[in-house]
């Protein structure tokens, strides 16, 4: 986890150097920015968002206000976002979730994210990691794969709830490894 923050932070340094270029053109921002994450307070999306919003309003000179805003895997946010004033003074951070997987699990999705957003950077990379409990039986992946497959209906996975990138990258690795899981349950309702 660590070599992810350095990159963060080089992201937030490029992102705030392209700001500096867009200033120098024009007299943007004349006022707060609000930086719209579409999950909790907390979580990763949020985390990096503050990150890059400190840099941000560093490097402007205006401040940058987080709003979190929660729900239908983020799709509530982004189409806050969407419906906001197209004057730069409302961004969001989406990802692969809100942007991409949201088109596929929502069929009357609100925004289309190709025609209704337009990218700005790249801030992050999330690296996804397989964790379990130190009594776990497989040790390693090698043994992960045929543990799971027989013991499917007792085990559960954990994921930030529908559309969020752990939730498809539990569906890809089903998908992967041949298994029809009964239920998916989301962080909150896995059992200890």
């Amino acid at each position: 986890m660590p070599a992810v923050m350095p990159r963060m932070l080089a992201a937030a340094v490029a992102l705030g150097l392209a700001a500096v270029s867009v200033l120098a053109q024009t007299d943007y921002p004349r006022r707060t920015i609000t930086l719209i994450v579409p999950f909790a307070a907390g979580g990763p999306t949020d985390v990096v968002a503050r990150i890059v919003g400190e840099h941000m309003s560093r490097t402007l000179g205006q401040q940058i206000i987080v709003e979190n805003v929660l729900g239908a895997g983020g799709t509530t946010a982004s189409t806050r976002a969407m419906r906001a004033t197209p004057d730069g003074y409302t961004i969001i951070m989406g990802h692969m979730g809100t942007h991409a997987a949201s088109v596929a699990l929502y069929p009357n999705l609100a925004y289309k994210p190709d025609v209704d957003f337009e990218p700005i950077g790249l801030v992050a990379g999330t690296p996804v990691l397989i964790l379990a409990r130190k009594d776990f039986p497989p040790k390693d992946l090698k043994e992960f794969v045929p543990y799971v497959k027989a013991n499917v209906a007792k085990l559960n996975m954990a994921h930030a709830g529908v559309g969020s990138v752990s939730f498809t990258t539990c569906l890809l690795l089903d998908s992967i490894l041949g298994i029809n899981r009964p239920r998916c349950r989301t962080m909150g309702q896995v059992r200890p």
